[in-house]
């Protein structure tokens, strides 16, 4: 474990010493401080639990995009800067990599997702709503984000181009974005597993009123494992060509 720990200090610390780590924060912070007041506050009135729906729905687009610009240089620089055969030599497990890795950019992730807890205070002005139904909105946040970089630090592990790695990532991420689509296209039992594979049609819904499902739960951490696991295979396989 600590090799693990060591690796996601690491990669930590190179978000924040670099200017692309803070042009993310700044970029997401905008972007969700325009669609919090230009529409989850914006137009007609609106119920304190519906402006919490509406910015945890739009904090969830910005949530998945930053998680690819955050993950999709994670393994694919290494390789091609040729750090990655310092790794390989080391003794440490290509599992170990891939964790402390994902490791480093969950908690950057984490710390840029709950930098926006203020948008959603400020409905505490006006209006009322429990501290469960921020904190659960906030799990399924962090919850996608997981998975979202998951998807991305196996996209990253494919190809030695960063933006290669980002168009890859998005590609999956698009493809159980839009299985939801298929669901009324298909008929039983294949829509019943369209409906779910969907990252965030019928799985993310609930966090966005503050419910927090255990299916939903076990469906974010298994897809993150999936991924996870599969750049830990394909690491090994190119550690042995």
């Amino acid at each position: 474990m600590k090799p693990t720990l060591l690796i996601a200090r690491r990669e930590l610390a190179a978000y924040f010493r670099s200017w692309v780590g803070y042009v993310i924060i700044a970029g997401v912070w905008a972007v969700d401080g325009l669609l919090f007041n230009g529409y989850a506050l914006g137009g007609e009135a609106k119920r304190s639990s519906e402006v919490l729906s509406l910015f945890i729905y739009f904090s969830s687009g910005t949530t998945m995009i930053s998680s690819i610009l955050i993950s999709m240089r994670l393994l694919a620089e290494e390789r091609q800067q040729g750090t990655i055969n310092l790794l390989y030599s080391s003794p440490i497990r290509d599992g170990e990599i891939v964790l402390g890795k994902f490791l480093a950019a969950f908690a950057f992730m984490a710390i840029l997702t709950l930098g926006t807890a203020y948008m959603p205070a400020l409905i505490f002005v006006n209006g009322k709503l429990s501290v469960g139904q921020i904190a659960g909105g906030y799990l399924g946040l962090l919850l996608l984000g997981s998975a979202s970089l998951a998807i991305g630090t196996f996209g990253s592990s494919l190809v030695k181009s960063q933006v290669l790695a980002a168009i890859g990532a998005t590609c999956i991420l698009v493809a159980l974005l839009v299985s939801w689509l298929l669901v009324h296209r298909v008929d039983r039992p294949f829509s019943d597993l369209f409906n779910a594979l969907a990252l965030h049609g019928v799985h993310f819904q609930p966090f966005q009123s503050g419910v927090v499902h255990l299916r939903d739960v076990v469906y974010y951490l298994l897809v993150t494992y999936v991924f996870l696991f599969g750049a830990t295979r394909v690491l090994e396989a190119r550690r042995w060509r």
